[in-house]
């Protein structure tokens, strides 16, 4: 098994111990049984309690295993249960669409568009050549000539 696993499972195990006795007496003993038996034995996960567990610094995995007891064991009504799904498919929404703003390919697609309007216009290099200046010598003694005639 992983290590990123087993340390995720430690992490759930340390905070189904910190639940309220109402909370932990739901999660089937089968599953807290599991929690403990595949945990990092020699990780000791630091969870404050007086922080939001969204800001402590926890696994991705043990989101996402928190989510599912909470799903599962938690939400007392189905009302509940699809207001969380629902919460679940705003975030992973919200996530999706910075991926596609942010993705590489995407941004030189509309690179491209902007690109192909812009050929699209009536725009004409216009050519600048600056003469040297022996040209400008040569052009100037001319000149010179021609007013003396």
């Amino acid at each position: 098994m992983k290590l990123d696993t087993m340390m995720a499972y430690s992490e759930v195990y340390k905070i189904l111990s910190l639940l309220d006795e109402e909370y932990k007496e739901r999660v089937p003993d089968k599953v807290r049984a599991f929690f403990e038996e595949e945990r990092l034995k020699d990780y000791e996960p630091k969870i404050n309690e007086d922080v939001p567990l969204t800001e402590q610094n926890l696994k991705r995995e043990t989101m996402v295993l928190l989510a599912i007891l909470n799903l599962n064991y938690w939400c007392n009504t189905p009302e509940e249960k699809q207001e969380f799904l629902d919460e679940l498919a705003k975030n992973e929404k919200e996530k999706q669409d910075v991926l596609d703003k942010y993705n590489p390919d995407n941004l030189f697609k509309k690179q491209q568009i902007i690109n192909d309007e812009t050929l699209q216009t009536d725009h004409q290099l216009v050519v600048y050549k600056e003469t040297n200046f022996i040209t400008r010598l040569l052009n100037k003694i001319k000149q010179l000539f021609k007013k003396n005639k």
